[in-house]
């Protein structure tokens, strides 16, 4: 059984929150969510979830947007799909995850989730560089979220590095201008 979040006052509702989530695309057929649990029960990471995507589609149809906005819960979506393609209702969960992480982003609620730093680490390294620098990445992740978490597992990193595991130095693709052109169409186009 799911749990449902206890009655609101009214003052607590924000019932336009539900037509700001129909107007992104893929949205429009939240309000035919059915509550079955397909895609809490396909979701490879609702266990770590406190409030699993059919538990978001709830508060967000009762009106309960800062709950949603601040859920570090939109953050654990891997973007696999399985909750879309199983869906009976062919809801698209994980674009409405996707623009649920947007206004939360937007509007500043995620700035305490160490995925909204990991997600804005890893943009920053791949925007610049066209690819995945995983030193520099962690470097920024860590700086941002746990300073002593670098220093605890600094040991596991110079051990990869010696390996051959880590590199050091960043490796830039060719055509790194038209790869930012695209990452820039992209971005304005996430943000209408």
């Amino acid at each position: 059984m799911t749990r449902r979040p206890d009655i609101q006052r009214e003052g607590d509702m924000d019932l336009s929150f539900l037509d700001e989530v129909r107007v992104v695309p893929g949205g429009e057929k939240i309000v035919d969510c059915i509550q079955c649990g397909t895609c809490s029960g396909s979701c490879p990471t609702s266990y770590l979830m406190e409030d699993s995507p059919r538990d978001l589609f709830y508060k967000i149809r009762a009106g309960l947007r800062n709950e949603v906005l601040k859920s570090p819960d939109i953050w654990l979506c891997t973007s696999c799909y399985m909750c879309y393609v199983r869906c009976p209702k062919n809801i698209k969960v994980t674009d409405i995850m996707y623009a649920l992480k947007r206004i939360s982003s937007k509007e500043r609620f995620s700035l305490q989730w160490r995925g909204y730093h990991l997600a804005k680490s890893f943009m920053s390294v791949v925007n610049r560089d066209g690819r995945n620098n995983e030193t520099e990445l962690l470097l920024r992740f860590f700086l941002k979220t746990k300073p002593f978490g670098l220093i605890r597992n600094s040991l596991i990193g110079l051990k990869l590095w010696l390996r051959g595991r880590m590199p050091m130095m960043p490796h830039r693709i060719k055509e790194i201008k038209k790869f930012r052109a695209i990452m820039a169409k992209a971005e304005s186009l996430s943000t209408m």
